[in-house]
């Protein structure tokens, strides 16, 4: 049976460290239980001590850059969930995450938190200096906990959310590496040919002394630009990247970024769905937790991604305050809410059972996120040998058809 390095808290809210063997974690869970124990993390201590040691090392050098992910949060929410809920006091459950943690900077906003309600601050105040890790949702949502006495819900609910969120991020992402690996990997054949190959190509077909058609006066042109200006052009395509990442940044810039990448035919339909299960989770936990619909509404605003998306949720909060319910006020977005949505969030409103319907509509889109994902690389990968194929065919055509028009001329 493996060995296993645990971190626990006993019942007074110290830690304790050890190592136990054990079938999985599950099985340690329960044998530290019966000694008084709660588990808050487990690693299988296989790993070699000298590997371990440097993975220290690297983890001190780079932890204070390193960025506080989804991971870190999410098990922070699922612990101190668990620690509420088994009667700990919060300031030591929070002691002691902020020792298990392995992040220096997130230790450290623990720690600042941590005093700010031995101060006698409420939770969701001393959260309140970090909004930028752990965004206006979280924090909402634990003041609604404390307010209701139902924490331990809420930061369960949390710690539902997040995983969501980081399962679907990484669904997106995985199915954008293959087109945008073959997307790089053609640039730079394309670049280097650029630079290598037309220019002896080209010098040949000059020597010919025929008419260049205009296809292969461009590529020659393109060529010599590139092969006589390599570090003028390199600095203008990344004084362009800058410009245009610095526009998307502008709402004006991500307004029409988000309308195009709406309009795509591909990556549109997963955008819409994507922003569908997000907003629809986040506003059935908002429910669920006990925030009013208007606040509700604002909050999940700030979640979603999409322009649209985050305008008509605003418009929702303005108009629902005047008496609109909010399956009519989607029904004015028809590009972004299907007839489905529109049709469970009425049933919802009708019925009081909003937020289980919004929490199925979750469910659902996550679910269509997913079966996306799964066929991308079989629907994308025939349009990009397509767009290869025809690349390859202009480069070719261009660079010998001025070859054969001598050759038919020396017939």
């Amino acid at each position: 049976m493996p060995i296993f390095s645990y971190s626990a808290v006993k019942r007074d809210g110290t830690a304790a460290e050890g190592e136990r063997e054990a079938e999985n974690e599950k099985t340690l869970a329960a044998a530290l239980r019966q000694q008084g124990l709660l588990l808050v993390r487990a690693q299988s201590s296989k790993t070699h001590a000298g590997f371990k040691n440097l993975l220290v090392l690297l983890e001190n050098l780079f932890g204070r850059v390193r960025p506080i992910g989804l991971v870190e949060k999410m098990f922070f929410s699922r612990n101190l969930s668990i620690m509420v809920r088994a009667g700990f006091p919060l300031t030591k459950a929070l002691d002691a995450l902020a020792e298990e943690s392995s992040h220096p900077r997130f230790k450290k906003i623990i720690a600042d938190a941590t005093n700010s309600v031995i101060k006698g601050a409420s939770f969701a105040d001393s959260l309140r200096p970090h909004e930028r890790v752990f965004g206006e949702l979280f924090i909402n949502m634990i003041a609604v906990g404390e307010t209701t006495g139902k924490l331990a819900l809420v930061l369960t609910l949390l710690a539902r959310q997040i995983k969501k969120d980081r399962d679907l991020r990484r669904r997106v992402q995985s199915a954008l590496i293959y087109p945008a690996i073959i997307v790089l990997a053609l640039t730079g054949v394309g670049v280097l040919m650029m630079l290598y190959v037309i220019p002896s190509l080209s010098q040949t077909i000059k020597e010919l002394g025929v008419p260049l058609p205009w296809t292969t006066q461009l590529v020659i042109a393109i060529s010599d630009i590139l092969v006589n200006y390599t570090l003028f052009v390199g600095a203008a395509a990344l004084l362009a990247s800058f410009a245009a990442w610095r526009l998307v940044k502008t709402s004006r810039g991500a307004r029409v970024f988000d309308a195009i990448s709406l309009r795509l035919p591909i990556f549109g339909p997963l955008i819409k769905k994507y922003n569908l299960a997000r907003l629809s989770r986040t506003l059935s936990y908002l429910i669920t937790a006990g925030i009013p619909i208007v606040r509700s509404l604002e909050i999940t605003a700030s979640v979603v991604g999409n322009t649209f998306f985050r305008q008509a949720l605003k418009d929702a909060s303005r108009d629902i305050q005047q008496g609109s319910a909010l399956h009519t006020i989607f029904s004015r977005h028809t590009k972004l809410f299907p007839p489905l949505v529109i049709q469970m969030i009425g049933v919802g409103e009708e019925t009081g059972k909003s937020a289980s319907l919004l929490l199925r509509l979750a469910l659902f889109f996550e679910e269509e996120v997913g079966n996306t994902t799964k066929n991308f690389s079989t629907i994308i990968e025939p349009l990009l040998m397509i767009v290869i194929g025809i690349i390859v065919a202009f480069f070719a055509v261009s660079m010998l058809q001025p070859i054969y028009s001598s050759l038919g001329n020396i017939q």
